[in-house]
């Protein structure tokens, strides 16, 4: 049964218990937002400048009902987002698959609902949803981050919507799902446990870029580096790698040039190693030696995914997302084309100099030359109009807003608070450098929105909604449990 104490009145919540610095940085980044979508979006040929069709009016619309939504998530006692959890997810995961049945294809994408001249995208909402479902799993009283029972529980609460995101072709936001993996580490996940989710991403680019007989050197030397970080007896593994390879060679020579079979000296490597996983796994039995076997299946693991890479990549990602990849790992140059948003881009916060040109005064920005500069590429116009400083400010800002985040989490008496207030932490983040990193050339596009800054009501909604409800956590501090 849940049971909670009385913290007072919401006026007193609203004046004496609220932390003021996020609020107040919140404010200041949708202003800085909003400033920004004006200068993208303002056309000074238009007849009516206070049209409902410029994006800048829009705009007002959404922060207005932004506000409205912040204020009612502040009113509302916080027992009751710990009550609509579950509801709240299940209800998210139902929407999703309605939008993939009957939602609006925007860009490639079905992941819109339109209601008239409004549109929302459901996966912003789905977001908080999720947040709060692993919150109140991971806060209940026999949950262990270790047990695999619990951490497989977890793991369907984040794979369930990102199947059915990736499904919907709009991969970026599905990915942002992942940066609830920083949460899990928080909460006590075994560090060794990252290896396979580094490996994989490394593999999935990899295979991109090296031969297959590369990537299996890499991974023998990359599983052999991480037992002996495991156990030490870095000596050993020098002779097994030295013996691998002799025995390899030996086998290629031989099958080559005495036996007269053509082998190649991927399959003679892969055939060596494969044999000596043998001898590993006895070893690592009689020794006693446990961390071994997660090496053997680590290797096992990725050399059945590798394969898989391939259809992966020309299966589950469209043309243009493959583009990107190629683009932002250097395999193709179009800079008419799939690399044009990047080029523009950096040519306009280049353009900006220490302290910009000044509010409208962005050529770039003012005449198109970037597309997306209102949504995506946001953080363009700020570095173009406000310069090395204004970026630095907004930067500033960001991080400020994460790290209080996470102090709040960090100050939680319940782990349900706590849980919550990383979890946003983590999208925000997830979100920041992503959407900093495309526009600079250091992250592949992805669609991936500046939070709070972003022109669109369905993520300023969801991003305050996300916020709001940390910051309500924070304000009244109230006792959860369960018997």
């Amino acid at each position: 049964m849940l049971r909670n104490s009385s913290y007072g009145g919401s006026r007193s919540l609203l004046t004496s218990s609220v932390d003021w610095v996020m609020i107040l940085l919140y404010v200041g980044l949708v202003l800085i937002g909003w400033l920004s979508i004006c200068s993208a979006s303002y056309d000074e040929t238009a007849i009516d400048p206070y049209a409902f069709s410029h994006f800048y009016v829009k705009q007002v619309l959404w922060v207005a009902m932004a506000f409205v939504v912040a204020l009612v998530v502040m009113l509302l006692d916080d027992k009751y987002y710990h009550m609509l959890a579950y509801p709240a997810y299940i209800g998210g995961l139902l929407i999703l698959i309605g939008t993939l049945l009957f939602g609006k294809e925007v860009n490639g994408a079905k992941a819109w609902i339109e209601f008239g001249f409004f549109s929302l995208q459901p996966v912003e909402l789905v977001k908080i949803a999720t947040a709060l479902a692993m919150a109140r799993v991971m806060s209940s009283y026999s949950f262990s981050i270790n047990r695999f029972s619990d951490l497989l529980r977890v793991a369907t609460i984040i794979a369930l919507p990102l199947l059915i995101i990736i499904l919907q072709n709009d991969t970026g936001s599905g990915i942002v799902l992942c940066s609830f993996i920083f949460v899990l580490y928080r909460e006590g996940l075994n560090k060794w446990l990252c290896i396979p989710f580094i490996l994989i991403a490394a593999l999935f680019i990899g295979s991109f870029v090296f031969t297959p007989m590369t990537m299996l050197v890499l991974l023998i030397l990359i599983c052999t580096v991480s037992e002996v970080l495991m156990n030490g007896r870095w000596q050993s593994r020098l002779i097994y790698l030295a013996v691998l390879a002799l025995v390899s060679v030996t086998v290629y020579l031989v099958s080559n040039y005495l036996i007269g079979w053509t082998l190649s000296a991927y399959k003679a490597l892969l055939g060596t190693a494969a044999l000596s996983l043998v001898g590993v796994v006895i070893y690592a039995y009689r020794a006693h030696l446990r961390n071994i076997f997660i090496v053997v299946a680590m290797f096992v693991g990725s050399m059945i995914f590798l394969p898989t890479t391939d259809y992966l990549f020309n299966s589950v990602l469209k043309e243009h997302q493959q583009n990107r990849i190629y683009s932002f790992l250097g395999i193709i140059n179009d800079p008419k084309g799939i690399d044009f948003n990047v080029n523009q881009s950096k040519i306009a916060i280049g353009s900006g100099g220490l302290f910009g040109k000044g509010f409208l005064e962005g050529t770039q920005v003012k005449y198109n030359f970037v597309p997306e500069n209102h949504t995506d590429f946001i953080f363009c116009t700020v570095g173009e109009e406000w310069g090395f400083v204004g970026c630095l400010v907004v930067l500033a800002m960001y991080c400020t807003l994460i790290l209080r985040l996470m102090r709040i989490g960090e100050r939680q008496e319940e782990p349900f608070g706590r849980i919550y207030c990383y979890c946003v932490a983590s999208i925000l983040l997830f979100h920041l450098m992503v959407n900093v990193g495309m526009t600079i050339g250091l992250m592949p596009v992805m669609g991936i929105p500046l939070p709070f800054m972003s022109y669109g009501g369905s993520s300023l909604l969801a991003f305050t909604l996300l916020l709001f409800i940390a910051i309500r956590f924070d304000a009244s501090r109230r006792r959860f449990g369960f018997e």
